[in-house]
C-alpha cells in the first residue's frame, strides 16, 4: 500500500498531534535498517564521515581486486562473484548516503581495477562464465552512464578521463562485442 495511492491517509498522519507522529516514526525508523543508516548519516554526520566512509570503501575494493588480480588462476566466474559483492557495498553506500558523485567514482574504480581478461575458464554445460560477466559489466557501465550524464558538468569533467579509460578497456577485451550489441559508446566527450 501506496501513501500516494491514498490522499486521505496522508492529510490524516499531517494532522496527528506532534507526539503520536514522533511515536510512528521512531517505529518506522526502527524497522527499516538502511532508512536507519540514512537518517543518521543525514542528521549526525558531515562532510568529513563521507569522505572516510569513500576511502574505506575504496580501501576495499582496491584491496579485493589487487588480491584477485594477482591470484594465478583467476576466473570470470571469480571476477563476476567479487564485482556483485563489491557492487552491492557501494549501492548500499548509495541507499545511505545519496552521493551521486562518489557512487559513480567508486563504480569507476572498480571496474577499472577489475581483471578484463583471463588465462582459465570454468568450464560448465549450463552456464558460460565469460559472457555472464560481459552481460554484467557492460549492462552496469550503460546504468552508470546514465548517471554520469545526470552529473554536473563539472563533476562530469573530473570523473571523464577514468570513464574514458574504462570504455578503451572494454574495447579492448573480449567484452568489446558484447558492448558493441548493447550499445555502449566507445568514448564519451
Amino acid at each position: 500500500m501506496k501513501l500516494s495511492e491514498h490522499k486521505d491517509l496522508k492529510k490524516e498522519i499531517l494532522a496527528l498531534p506532534v507526539k503520536e507522529k514522533d511515536k510512528l516514526l521512531l517505529r518506522l525508523v526502527a524497522k527499516d535498517k538502511v532508512l536507519t543508516e540514512h537518517l543518521h548519516f543525514l542528521l549526525l554526520e558531515d562532510e568529513s564521515n563521507l569522505k572516510d566512509r569513500v576511502a574505506f570503501i575504496k580501501n576495499e575494493v582496491t584491496e579485493a581486486l589487487e588480491e584477485l588480480n594477482t591470484t594465478p588462476k583467476t576466473s570470470a566466474k571469480d571476477s563476476l562473484l567479487l564485482l556483485r559483492k563489491l557492487a552491492k557495498q557501494i549501492n548500499h553506500f548509495y541507499k545511505v548516503t545519496k552521493a551521486d558523485f562518489e557512487e559513480v567514482e567508486l563504480k569507476l574504480l572498480m571496474f577499472n581495477l577489475s581483471p578484463m581478461t583471463f588465462r582459465y575458464k570454468v568450464y560448465s554445460l549450463s552456464k558460460n562464465h565469460e559472457q555472464l560477466l560481459a552481460n554484467y559489466v557492460v549492462k552496469a557501465i550503460l546504468m552508470l552512464l546514465r548517471k554520469f550524464e545526470k552529473l554536473h558538468e563539472d563533476l562530469q569533467f573530473d570523473l571523464k578521463e577514468d570513464l574514458n579509460a574504462l570504455l578503451a578497456k572494454i574495447y579492448s577485451s573480449y567484452i568489446a562485442k558484447t558492448a558493441i550489441d548493447l550499445g555502449l559508446p566507445k568514448s564519451v566527450d
